[in-house]
């Protein structure tokens, strides 16, 4: 388990840094030259930090959530519009072009075929999109959970630590 929690703390995904799982406590400390306190503060701000993109994260799934639905309307309006082409059941003037909304007021004419294209590969892209923001948020999460155990650990240790002190202090003067 050592060898896998050593390159947990090397690896990050997409720019977020991976959380250290702390198995001893002492090594980590001495390693990381840091005192609980100073330890605990450093991993609090991680967990805002990672609290932060998770938010953000979020906010860009519920986007993509959104766009999905609507670029597949889009494109079974223009597949409608080519399938009823020239059959007559369609009363709207024989174009062979499209114009699609791409939102920030632009709209652009198309081809039937462009715009198939483009909404095609937009879609592919939003989706694929969605599945790696879904991939890194539970890799955030996952982190996120290390984190907060980690901080339990620390916090037990010093807690453990403390009363190790006192009993040693107190010892003595019972003898």
């Amino acid at each position: 388990m050592a060898s896998a929690s050593s390159s947990e703390t090397t690896t990050e995904r997409r720019g977020i840094p991976a959380a250290q799982f702390v198995e001893d406590v002492e090594t980590y400390l001495s390693q990381s030259g840091l005192e609980v306190n100073s330890s605990l503060s450093f991993l609090q701000e991680r967990l805002q930090q990672y609290k932060f993109v998770e938010m953000k994260l979020l906010a860009q799934q519920r986007d993509l959530q959104a766009k999905i639905p609507d670029i597949e309307k889009c494109f079974d309006v223009v597949a409608t519009l080519q399938t009823k082409k020239g059959t007559g059941e369609a009363r709207i003037e024989d174009n062979d072009s499209v114009c699609l909304w791409l939102g920030a007021n632009v709209m652009l004419e198309y081809s039937s075929e462009e715009a198939t294209t483009l909404l095609q590969n937009n879609l592919e892209n939003a989706k694929a999109s969605l599945e790696v923001l879904i991939a890194d948020l539970q890799f955030l999460r996952d982190q996120v959970t290390i984190t907060q155990v980690t901080i339990a650990r620390l916090y037990n240790w010093e807690v453990h630590q403390r009363r190790f002190r006192q009993a040693a202090t107190a010892a003595p003067k019972d003898s």
